[in-house]
């Protein structure tokens, strides 16, 4: 059956942009480039189909595909990381940043956001806020691996989509049992940021969840006389 939006799909892709590969879901591809990273989960991703959660070039090639499809395509920049735009490049004095600036520098701005120092002139020093792909064509390669029937593989796809975090949920009726890292709250600003986005993610995007449980546990470690 053809893929529609909104059904949960496992994808395999890879994103090139001028040839260099910048993302992948493929652990031999990552080494092949060079750019394998310890610890980093080389899977499928689950994402429910145009609901935005990649971009919106490869998004909308899916819909109307089947399982086990494979391409290649071209994604414009409107369709990838947006134009480059001219007024996202700003200029500060040397002296308001920490640490002395650099090209290539990542920095990050309270009033504007990150961005990356692209120049240093005299006691100037230029920032750029657009995406760092902005305004290029990407070619990406995907395969559609399969469809994600089961509510916990779609719950625990979208937690691990948005947060990093991979979490057991099960189901008690209509409700979600999220069982959570003991400590998250104290050692990731990413999930205590997410959590809300990730709460209607699930409730708009997963049929019959009435309900979300967030369980923390915690072990007494010490011997016990």
């Amino acid at each position: 059956m053809p893929i529609q939006e909104g059904d949960f799909i496992r994808l395999h892709f890879t994103g090139y942009a001028n040839g260099i590969l910048f993302d992948t879901t493929d652990e031999q591809k990552a080494r092949e480039a060079g750019v394998y990273e310890e610890g980093r989960d080389y899977t499928p991703k689950v994402v429910c189909v145009g609901k935005r959660q990649i971009i919106l070039g490869l998004d909308e090639a899916i819909i109307g595909k089947e399982p086990g499809f494979e391409e290649t395509i071209q994604v414009p920049p409107e369709k990838a990381f947006g134009e480059h735009e001219q007024e996202l490049l700003r200029s500060y004095e040397k002296k308001s940043f920490n640490k002395k600036p650099e090209r290539g520098m990542v920095v990050n701005i309270p009033e504007a956001g990150r961005g990356t120092v692209v120049n240093i002139i005299g006691n100037r020093v230029i920032v750029d806020f657009n995406h760092p792909l902005a305004g290029q064509t990407l070619t990406y390669t995907y395969r559609i691996e399969g469809i994600v029937e089961s509510a916990t593989e779609k719950i625990a796809g979208l937690i691990k989509l948005f947060s990093g975090y991979d979490m057991d949920v099960s189901l008690e009726g209509s409700t979600a049992l999220i069982q959570l890292p003991p400590g998250i709250y104290y050692v990731s600003n990413t999930w205590f940021n997410m959590k809300p986005y990730i709460m209607k993610s699930i409730f708009d995007q997963v049929s019959g969840i009435e309900e979300v449980r967030f369980i923390e546990t915690y072990k007494n470690t010490k011997n016990k006389s």
